[in-house]
């Protein structure tokens, strides 16, 4: 389970910067301050078959994955990853909701919040994010917009 999670990870920082090179805006974060929370988004075809079985995930054509993570500043300057719980909604163009599904997914010292939302191939989807590190009472809320474009 270890190895997939590193072969999840590895794939993911990948697809990202092959995606960050593809389609602007692609990653992006917010500072709280303390926290900063961070975002990614990518089509699910950007995953290899082999990891997105590992990690029960869909690959297909029209669904994308958005990667959400909640980093701490240490005293040092440097980010640490913290958990807590995450949770969204992604609206389309003519204002459609959907909810999406956070799952936890730990690697070592890395969290990462991902979940799968269904997208038409070149519409601007927004995002909006609640995201709650573990023993902190405020919500980090953020508000971010992608499209995506089947492969």
């Amino acid at each position: 389970m270890i190895k997939q999670l590193r072969i999840f990870t590895t794939v993911l920082a990948t697809a990202l910067l092959a995606l960050a090179s593809l389609q602007a805006q692609a990653a992006g974060s917010k500072d709280f301050g303390d926290y900063q929370v961070h975002w990614s988004v990518l089509p699910s075809t950007f995953l290899s078959p082999e990891v997105a079985k590992a990690n029960d995930l869909q690959r297909s054509k029209g669904i994308g994955i958005v990667n959400i993570s909640i980093m701490q500043e240490q005293e040092n300057g440097t980010l640490k990853p913290v958990g807590g719980q995450v949770e969204g909604k992604v609206t389309n163009d003519i204002q459609q909701v959907n909810f999406l599904a956070f799952r936890r997914i730990q690697e070592g010292d890395a969290v990462y919040f991902i979940a799968e939302y269904q997208y038409p191939s070149g519409e601007l989807m927004t995002f909006n994010i609640t995201a709650r590190p573990t023993g902190h009472q405020q919500d980090l809320s953020i508000r971010f917009a992608h499209t995506l474009f089947s492969d």
